[in-house]
Formats: C-alpha cells, structure tokens, sequence
C-alpha cells in the first residue's frame, strides 16, 4: 500500500521564500499522479518532501495513515529517478542497477535475479557490462528506471526523467513508463514541465503555479474545463487563444461582443452569465476550435487578415488579426490560405471558454 496525503503542507526557507503554500493532496495507491507546471511552481519540492529530501515545515506528510514528516529518506521505501540519471560513471551498467541492493545487503542471488529481470523488461540486457559513458542518452535512462525498479518500491517518484532526451525518444520513452507503471502497479509520482507527457501518462494531474495548486483533475478535465487562465494557457499546442471583450444580450441570446465581432454564447455558458450584460470578460479559443468557412456566420464565426500561414504536416498554424488581436489556429491543409488575405473561420461554439476580465477564474465551470 502506497497512499500518501498532505494535509496543509508548506515549504519555508529562512530567508522568507514560500516554495510550496497549503498543499491539500491525496494521492491514491497505485496511481499515476503528474504534478505540471513551470519552472519554480513547487513541483519538485512537493516530489522531495515524498522522498524526505526536503523538510516539510508546515503541516503533516502521510504514506498511508503514518505521519512521514521526520522519517528519514532510507526508511521511506521510495525510489526515485532523476533528470541527470545520476549513474556511477567507473561502474557497469550492471553494477549500477545492483549497486542499491548491495548497499541493503540483499543476497547475492536475489540481486541477479532482480537486475537480469529489471534489464529484460527494459530490454537493456545486452548492455550489463557497459559503463555510462558507453550508453545514449535513451539507454541511461532506462538503466536509471533499472535501479529503481530493483528497489520494487511503495512509492516511484520521477524528476523530469525526459527532459534531456531528443523528441522522439520522449515519445517512446513515455509508453514505456506507461507500461511500466501498469506492469508495476505502484504509486507513480512524476513531475514535468511537459504538457504532453502530462496528458499522456497521469490518472491525473495537478496544475502548479508560484507553490499554490491551480487545478486537480483528470487530464480530459484539466484540459476541457480549466478553473481560470493559467491553466488554460499552459495546455495546448498552440496555446489558447485569448480576447478581451464584453457580455451583451440581443433578444434571446448571450453574445461575447469585441469592435464588430459577435460571438453566440452556447446555452451551457449563457445560463451562467444571464442578466451580466457588460461585463467584462476574457474568451478563449483553443487554436484546433475553428474551421475554414466560406458562407455567412450568424454569429459563429470569425473574420480577420491572415499575417502568416506555417504548415505542419498534415495541418496548418494560421496567426490573424481579429479585431486588433493576434490569434493562432490550427486548420487543415485543404484550406487555401494565403498571408496578407482575409479568413473567414466557424467556431465551435461548444468548446469556448469565458473568464472574468478581473480575476482570471474560469466563469464556465
């Protein structure tokens, strides 16, 4: 078993710095848990307080109902994977995976078996006699996830663990940790700056900002029906689009007003905001929400000048003007589009997002 909860958990530094501010997380046994987020949102201070590489200065750490908060990293049953890999450069691959096994003193024979079982499933077999610096940057990995998997940990906490791979060893590299994590069936804490490893790899996901969690959810959740603009913004490729603009009401309908664009707010979102007519308010428009048009609008659509046209293999990035605002759609090919042109896209109606011009906060969800 492998639950661990944090109940009100913050994390002070001396000099003032509030890494992480009352955190409130339970993560289940056996999930796949993504904490995403930008460089120094907490993320990797929350996954070392797991490991008890960080002291928890407020609040209380639970693995199951145990409080962790002083126990020291050895007697944590955790295992943990590091950006850098971490690897003993003058030993063999072997000898690295083995080497947390020694240090416990297990026998010798479980060590064999343990490191030829971990190096099949990895399929790093052929490689048990090499050193680090005989090894790509995929196979040094997978000899890391090795020293791990030997340990057959309560709890697998992984730090940025892709980072330095080319994009697409990430790829592969990312069902392999899927299939991991099933075969396993451990508690996977793993954390990323990366929005498509998220998506890819959690049960769910937690959103950080500045040490505060912005969201939890599932990653259809997070990504459909974010809590406010940061989350929003940080999933989606390109990012989501966003307009400033006004609430206003024509008989029966909601419309999202900026200059001469009229945008019909769908019925799940004008029963939220009836009777608000001027307010101010932030759409936003995920970039793949649009599709090229030809015929009259009626209040789903959108006309601007096209300022660059990027194809993409199978589909094409269009940056336009509407309305003084700069915004990024992804199109398909079929789409004759030329820059300096004008383009009429139809919004999916459905999918928009609406936000408070004032405190970002999601007024959908």
């Amino acid at each position: 078993m492998a639950r661990i909860k944090f109940e009100g958990v913050g994390k002070n530094y001396p000099n003032g710095f509030v890494a992480l501010e009352n955190l409130n997380l339970d993560i289940a046994d056996k999930e796949f848990l993504v904490l995403l987020g930008p460089s120094g949102c907490g993320k990797s201070t929350t996954l070392n307080m797991i490991a008890g590489l960080e002291d928890v200065t407020e609040g209380n750490l639970f693995f199951d109902n145990e409080v962790m908060n002083t126990v020291p990293p050895h007697k944590r049953d955790v295992a943990m994977v590091f950006q850098s890999y971490a690897l003993y450069p003058n030993k063999t691959v072997y000898e690295n995976i083995a080497f947390g096994l020694r240090m416990r003193k297990h026998p010798k024979a479980e060590i064999d078996s343990r490191v030829r079982d971990a190096a099949r499933r990895l399929e790093i077999e052929p490689l048990l006699e090499r050193r680090p610096d005989q090894l790509s940057g995929g196979q040094r990995q997978r000899v890391a996830l090795g020293r791990a998997i030997v340990r057959q940990p309560s709890v697998f906490l992984m730090d940025e663990p892709l980072s330095n791979l080319d994009a697409t060893l990430r790829i592969s590299m990312r069902a392999e940790i899927k299939q991991l994590h099933q075969a396993m069936q451990t508690t996977f804490v793993y954390v990323t700056h990366d929005q498509a490893e998220a998506l890819t790899l959690a049960d769910r996901i937690v959103v950080m900002r500045s040490g505060v969690v912005q969201q939890i959810g599932k990653p259809d959740d997070i990504y459909e029906r974010p809590h406010n603009m940061f989350v929003a913004s940080f999933l989606g490729n390109p990012p989501i689009n966003f307009m400033d603009g006004t609430l206003a009401v024509e008989g029966d309908r909601v419309l999202f007003k900026r200059g001469q664009l009229a945008l019909t707010l769908p019925p799940h979102i004008a029963e939220r905001v009836a009777g608000q007519a001027g307010r101010a308010v932030v759409l936003g428009i995920r970039a793949e929400d649009v599709a090229s048009h030809s015929g009259e609008l009626n209040g789903d659509g959108l006309q601007g000048r096209i300022l660059s046209v990027l194809p993409v293999g199978s589909d094409q990035f269009l940056e336009v003007e509407v309305e003084g605002t700069k915004l990024f759609f992804r199109v398909g090919k079929e789409g004759q589009h030329k820059e300096g042109e004008n383009a009429t896209l139809k919004v999916n109606l459905n999918r928009l997002h609406l936000f408070d011009k004032q405190d970002s906060q999601s007024l959908v969800w």
